[in-house]
């Protein structure tokens, strides 16, 4: 009973520091690279071997990525809520929880979180010595409202 006990505590210690490591990692997405309130939490940091950076983005609601594109192409899962994608001349696409989006290397594009609703995915950007990010200008609202 008491080896019970202690092996419980220390499941419910290492999952509270886990959560704790987890929470310090947020940060808030830089006004320059987002419109709106987005969190970043990184999952899994850049190395020089694996090459690929993991991260999870919630967008609070109206939230979005300003224009940007990825050298080696990046992988969007979505986890929670409703939101918006959309490629440089194309139309807007709704995307929700389960969606899985794949931005093609070097294409512009946008992401974020639908007018009325939160939204949260995992980013998969793969092969950073290539790069990993180039961001653009802010997508306007009218381009934010019609997907133009």
């Amino acid at each position: 009973m008491k080896r019970a006990i202690f092996i419980l505590a220390l499941c419910i210690g290492l999952s509270a520091r886990g959560q704790n490591q987890h929470n310090e990692k947020r940060t808030k997405g830089p006004a320059e690279n987002f419109t709106g309130t987005a969190w970043v939490t990184s999952l899994v940091p850049d190395d020089s071997i694996l090459t690929t950076i993991v991260s999870s983005v919630s967008f609070e609601p109206g939230a979005r990525t300003v224009w940007h594109k990825h050298p080696s192409g990046q992988i969007l899962l979505v986890q929670e809520g409703n939101g918006l994608y959309q490629e440089k001349g194309n139309r807007l696409r709704k995307i929700k929880k389960g969606d899985v989006v794949r931005c093609k290397p070097d294409v512009e594009h946008w992401h974020g979180a639908a007018p009325n609703t939160s939204m949260t995915h995992v980013a998969i950007n793969p092969n950073t010595e290539k790069g990993v990010v180039t961001w653009l200008q802010a997508v306007t609202e009218k381009e934010y409202q019609s997907g133009q």
